[in-house]
Parts: C-alpha cells; structure tokens; sequence
C-alpha cells in the first residue's frame, strides 16, 4: 500500500520559514520523481516545485523560485520543501505527489498525499 504523508504545515508570520515533509512508503521512492503542489482556497491546484529520482535536477514555480528549495533523502524515502521568505498568498494546503514518469508541473501523478495546511499571518 502506496502513503505519501505530508508533515511541517503550520502558522508562520510572513517574512518566516517552514520545512514540509513527505514521508514516502510502499514504493521505491529513489526511482520516482516527487513534487510539490499547493491548493488555496477558491482556487484551482497549481505546481510548486518538482525533483528528480536521484535528486540532481529540481524545477520551481516562479512563485516560489529564488525562496523555496526542494530536495529528498532516499534513504530515509523523504522529500522536503524548505519554505522561506513566506507571504500571505503562499496560504494553501500543500500536497506531495510522486511517480516514476517525468510529469514536471502537470498534476497527473499517481500518488498523493493528504495535505498539510500552511498559513501565513500578514
């Protein structure tokens, strides 16, 4: 059975910094890409950041670029996305996904988390 279990959501003041988690099992994670999406209230789910199986490539939004990092630890079957420079309009809740095709910013992966909820006080 296939868990994606997303962790580190919480309330941060903009200008703060959060560090999500994914936490991966029942899969071999070291031979799937994982992503990171992000879903706001009214709005429709959109792309925040994707890595590569080995951890050598990663692609941001450009809403996040230059603020955000996304990386993983095999060996732990972990992804992470270490949140800095946060605003207001980054309040979303925060989904992993991850699938052995190279998907990128398109929200066709096979596997998803549950969610952690992020909310950044102004």
């Amino acid at each position: 059975q296939v868990q994606l279990v997303e962790s580190g959501g919480g309330l941060v003041q903009a200008g703060g910094s959060l560090r999500l988690s994914c936490a991966a099992s029942g899969l071999p994670f070291n031979r799937y890409y994982a992503a990171w999406f992000r879903q706001a209230p009214g709005k429709e789910r959109e792309f925040v950041a994707v890595i590569g199986s080995g951890g050598g490539s990663a692609t941001y939004a450009d809403s996040v670029k230059g603020r955000w990092t996304i990386s993983r630890d095999n060996a732990k079957n972990t992804a992470y996305l270490q949140m800095n420079s946060l605003k207001p309009e980054d309040t979303a809740v925060y989904y992993c996904a991850a699938d052995p095709r190279p998907y990128g910013s398109r929200a066709l992966y096979n596997y998803w988390g549950q969610g952690t909820q992020v909310t950044v006080s102004s």
